[in-house]
C-alpha cells in the first residue's frame, strides 16, 4: 500500500461519488421488509463513506476482496473465520453491548466465539465435561437466579472450553468430544461440574485474520476462560465466559471479551482433597486441582429491554 497522500476530491468529483451512493440507496427503496431496507441503507452509507474518507485505491479494494475470499475458503463446520474477523474487530462485543439488557443486576454477556457445537453430551450435576481432555481438574459450581433473587430450577447450562494445550475438541484430528457438555440446575437453582482449569490460548491465526493481527501489531492470545450459555423458560438467554483472575492476557484479550465482573478466582487445592460436602461432585483427585464459584443472574423475558436471541 502506498503512503502517498491522495488529493481531496474536487466539487465535480464529489458530486460524481455522491451520485453513485444515491443510486445504490435508491435501489433499496422498494424493499418490502422495512428492517432489511434500514440495514442495507445504513451499510451502503457507511461503506461508501469509508471508501471516500480513505480514498480507497483499486489495488486495496482487490486486496480486501481477496481477504474475504480467503476467509470464506477457510470457513467450514469446524472453523468460522468470519466470526473470528468479527471478534478481532470488536464487532462481536459491540453487538453484545447493544443487545445486553441494561440491568446492572444481571450477569454480563460476552462473545459467543466460533467453537460452540450442537449435540454436546448431557452430564448430571457433579459430572465431568472434560471427556479426557488434558488439563488440571477443576470444579465449577454456583447458582442460577433471576435478577430479583428467585432461584431458577431446571435452567440449562451449556459449557465448553479448550484443553491444556489451548485446543478445542473440534480443532483436533478425528471426531473427539471433549471439554463440553450441558447440565440442568437442581430444584434450588444449583449447578456443579468438573472440567479442566482454563488456560490462555491463541485464536486460529494461520489465515487472513492472523495476517490482519500481524499487520496491526496485535497478538492472537485469548485470556483463559470457560464458556457458558444459560437458558431457561421465561428468561433472556445468556452467553458469557468466566475468566481466570491474574491471567497474563486479561488486559489484552484478542477479542475484547474480558469484563471485570466475569473475572473469578480459580483457587488451587491440594491433591486428594474433595470438595465440601455440600458440593455433589465430591471425589478424590490424584493431583492438585482448582475450584471456582460463579453465580448467574438472568433477566426475565418480560423485561422491556431488547431480548437476546
Amino acid at each position: 500500500m502506498s503512503d502517498a497522500p491522495t488529493p481531496d476530491p474536487t466539487p465535480d468529483q464529489d458530486a460524481r461519488e455522491q451520485h453513485v451512493t444515491d443510486q445504490v440507496l435508491a435501489s433499496f427503496a422498494e424493499a418490502g421488509d422495512t428492517r432489511f431496507r434500514e440495514l442495507m441503507e445504513a451499510l451502503v452509507r457507511h461503506a461508501h463513506a469509508l471508501v471516500r474518507e480513505v480514498r480507497l485505491t483499486e489495488p486495496e479494494w482487490e486486496q480486501a476482496i481477496g481477504f474475504l475470499k480467503r476467509a470464506g475458503d477457510l470457513t467450514d463446520d469446524k472453523r468460522q473465520e468470519f466470526i473470528l474477523l468479527s471478534d478481532v474487530l470488536g464487532l462481536s462485543m459491540l453487538t453484545v453491548a447493544v443487545n445486553q439488557p441494561p440491568d446492572p443486576r444481571a450477569t454480563e454477556a460476552t462473545v459467543f466465539g466460533p467453537f460452540f457445537v450442537d449435540g454436546a453430551p448431557h452430564v448430571e450435576i457433579g459430572g465431568d465435561i472434560s471427556g479426557g481432555a488434558a488439563g488440571q481438574p477443576c470444579w465449577v459450581s454456583g447458582t442460577v437466579r433471576g435478577t430479583d433473587g428467585e432461584v431458577v430450577p431446571g435452567a440449562r447450562l451449556d459449557v465448553w472450553e479448550a484443553d491444556d494445550d489451548g485446543m478445542y475438541d473440534v480443532q483436533h484430528a478425528g471426531d473427539l468430544t471433549q471439554g463440553r457438555g450441558w447440565l440442568s440446575t437442581d430444584d434450588e437453582g444449583r449447578y456443579g461440574f468438573w472440567g479442566v482449569t482454563p488456560t490462555p490460548y491463541p485464536i486460529p491465526h494461520d489465515g487472513p485474520v492472523g495476517d490482519l493481527l500481524s499487520a496491526g501489531g496485535r497478538g492472537p492470545m485469548r485470556a483463559a476462560h470457560l464458556h457458558f450459555m444459560v437458558s431457561a423458560p421465561g428468561y433472556h438467554r445468556l452467553v458469557t465466559h468466566i475468566f481466570v483472575r491474574g491471567d497474563t492476557y486479561q488486559d489484552s484479550d484478542a477479542v475484547f471479551g474480558v469484563k471485570p465482573s466475569l473475572v473469578v478466582d480459580f483457587d488451587e487445592q491440594p491433591a486428594g482433597t474433595p470438595p465440601p460436602d455440600d458440593d455433589p461432585g465430591a471425589r478424590v483427585v490424584e493431583g492438585t486441582w482448582t475450584r471456582a464459584h460463579f453465580d448467574v443472574h438472568l433477566i426475565p423475558a418480560n423485561n422491556t429491554a431488547q431480548e437476546q436471541s
